[in-house]
This record gives C-alpha cells, structure tokens and sequence, in this order.
C-alpha cells in the first residue's frame, strides 16, 4: 500500500489548512489546558506521549475521517508500537481481523464475515491499510450488535443466558449507573429522538425503555474500554509502553465520559488523551467556553 505524506499547518489565530490525502481540510485545534490555538503538529507530538488516545469522531463527516488518517500519520513518524483499536468491528470478527491482517485472505474475503460499516470503503479503510503497513496490531473492541439489541430489549439479565462464546464477546465487568452525567447527556441526546413516534406510552415504560436503551451503550462502551485495557496491557508485556489509538463515535468519549471513563477505570495511573473533531459552519467563529472546553482534551475544530 502506498501512503502519501501529509503536511499540516494550522494558524495561531484563525484556521489555516491541512494538506490530507484528497485535499485541503482547514482545521483548528484547540488545547484545553491553556484553551489556546496549537498547531496540529505540536498536538500529535503531544498525542504520542499517551498511552491511550481516543479520537471522537462525527460518523458521516468526510473530513473527519481524513484527519483520522491525518493523526495516525503523525503519530507513525514519532513512534513505532501503536495499536489501533476501532469501534466499527466486534469482538466476533476479531480472528478473521487477524488472518487479514497476516494476509491469509483478501480484503472480498475478509469484508463477507466482517460486518463492515456502510461506508468502510470510504471511512476506515485507509486506517486499516495504514496499520497493517505499519505493522499495527488491529483490534476490534466493540460488543456485537446482537448482543447490545437484546440488552436493549430484555436489560442486562439477558447476558446471563449467553454461551461460554458469547460471554467473551462483551465485557466481564459491566458498571452501568443511570444517576451520573454520562446518564443524563445520554438521555438529553435521545430527546432528539422519540421512542416509538406516533405511540402513546407510559411514562414508565418510556423510562424503562429508556434505561435499556442506556445499559445498550454502556455494555458497548464496558466492552470498548476493557478492550483498550486489554490491548494496552498485552502490549506492554514486552516491556514497552504501547500506545493504543480507539476510534470511536464521540459521544462515547466526549467529557472523559463512557467508553474513556471505562477504559480509565481498568488502567489507573496511565494517561488518556481525549481528542474530539467538531465540524462547523464558521472556523473563524469558534471560540469554546469554559464548558465546552470540558468535551476533550483537544478540539479540533473542521469545516462540516
């Protein structure tokens, strides 16, 4: 696979542009300890000194998933041991994942049992590709979504009624509070979306429904975060210190929240980055509060 470079700058006061694959992708980056404009560059020298990196991406943002390529480009020239983890595979598909990877199938082969996203070809498949020329290990850290539609269903019982397979496909230690601010962003992000349109339900039954709505995601992010811990603690068996790049919806990272506070949960003392990319209208017009400046520890800031 060929990998064409890609040069970024990023102006001190307003946007300036990053030369990506298939053009110009403005950005601005936001630090959220000074909550001063850096550069890119001076953002991923800092990436690579984490252990774990969460990059919040918008699902159906082009330029999103350039500046993914973008990140990982930039960490690759200032240190070899990364592994990439991503939301958009689950833990069943990990061993075709593998003979992908070592090149004992083709990409047709692997996609048929892999479960891709829609868009892979357009969205993941450069990071893949990327890896995988670089030696990457490549983990597929998300619950199935069989697994996360019954708990949505029936709640967390269900997951007792797994096979001995199926178990390690979601994690062993599920923490799922509905009092917290990861509950209550959750529930104000569904608002957006009624349960059942047109129904009349209880208002019990909407909060029940609601609530295993809200154990589904925690299960996916219980299981993202223990597969980052996982992949970072099998990686630092040989004695060095990995660093492991999960790509997620960010949601499921924003604030520290969800899938970054499970992961932090199991590695104590390790630092996590969170990195948030935020399409806008108007890149001379951001200027993040306080709160806002909560969401990540770097706000990277891109034309929609």
């Amino acid at each position: 696979m060929r990998c064409r470079a890609v040069f970024v700058t990023v102006a001190v006061v307003a946007a300036a542009s990053l030369q990506a694959q298939t053009g110009d992708a403005p950005v601005r980056v936001i630090e959220r300890a000074r909550g001063q404009t850096v550069t890119f560059d001076a953002m991923v020298a800092d990436l690579a000194q984490a252990d774990v990196l969460f990059v919040g991406e918008q699902h159906d943002s082009a330029i999103t998933h350039r500046l993914e390529l973008a990140v990982l480009q930039g960490l690759a020239r200032r240190r070899g041991d990364l592994i990439l983890a991503l939301e958009m595979f689950e833990r069943d598909v990990q061993e075709p994942l593998d003979h992908f990877q070592m090149g004992h199938m083709t990409e047709d082969e692997f996609l048929k049992v892999s479960r891709p996203w829609p868009r892979y070809a357009t969205d993941y498949k450069a990071l893949v590709e990327f890896a995988i020329a670089n030696n990457w290990p490549v983990i597929a850290s998300n619950v199935p979504r069989p697994i996360a539609a019954d708990v949505a269903t029936m709640g967390l019982d269900i997951l007792k009624t797994k096979s001995a397979l199926e178990t390690g496909w979601f994690a062993a230690d599920l923490q799922c509070p509905t009092g917290d601010d990861y509950f209550t962003r959750f529930v104000a992000a569904m608002s957006d979306h009624p349960i059942a349109p047109g129904l009349a339900i209880a208002e019990a039954d909407q909060r029940q429904t609601l609530e295993r709505m809200y154990l589904a995601q925690c299960v996916k992010d219980e299981t993202m975060g223990e597969s980052v811990a996982r992949a970072w603690q099998i990686g630092a068996i040989s004695g060095r210190r990995p660093l492991v790049v999960h790509v997620n919806g960010a949601f499921h990272s924003d604030f520290g929240e969800g899938t970054a506070a499970r992961a932090g949960r199991r590695l104590p003392g390790r630092r996590l980055v969170v990195l948030s990319i935020l399409p806008v209208d108007n890149l001379d017009a951001v200027a993040p509060d306080g709160a806002e400046r909560k969401r990540a520890d770097y706000l990277v800031y891109t034309i929609k």
